[in-house]
């Protein structure tokens, strides 16, 4: 079965999606993720989605989840290189990427990861509720 490669950087994972996915590899994508965070004790997933050109429901609710869950296990998450037609299709369909932080490019997303990581480092635990 195809999987999207997962990269581990210091604390942080970086996932390139660089085909468009199809539901089941969305699926495996998320498992895949989520069990790389537990397994690294990551603090950061960076998704750089530069090549996906076409999103649906059923991705935006993915990658949303990806960040629920990633920041439920103590990893902050951004999304990277958002295509404008994928963000208007996601504010068309009305989802929103709760928990998830983007950033224009990985460079960015990659500053702001770290940024976050020491915000939460510094408080001594996990603001949950923080939507940053």
């Amino acid at each position: 079965m195809e999987r999207i490669p997962i990269l581990k950087m210091g604390d942080f994972l970086l996932v390139t999606i660089q085909v468009d996915l199809y539901d089941q590899l969305a699926e495996n994508l998320e498992s895949d993720l989520v069990n790389s965070v537990k397994k690294f004790n990551s603090k950061g997933v960076l998704i750089d989605i530069s090549s996906v050109s076409i999103i649906d429901s059923f991705m935006g609710r993915i990658l949303g989840n990806i960040g629920v869950m990633s920041r439920i296990m103590g990893a902050q998450s951004v999304i990277v290189g958002m295509q404008p037609a994928v963000a208007m299709t996601l504010v068309e369909l009305g989802l929103t990427l709760t928990g998830v932080s983007t950033a224009l490019n990985v460079e960015k997303g990659m500053e702001l990861l770290r940024s976050k990581i020491v915000l939460s480092e510094g408080k001594g635990y996990y603001d949950n509720n923080n939507t940053e």
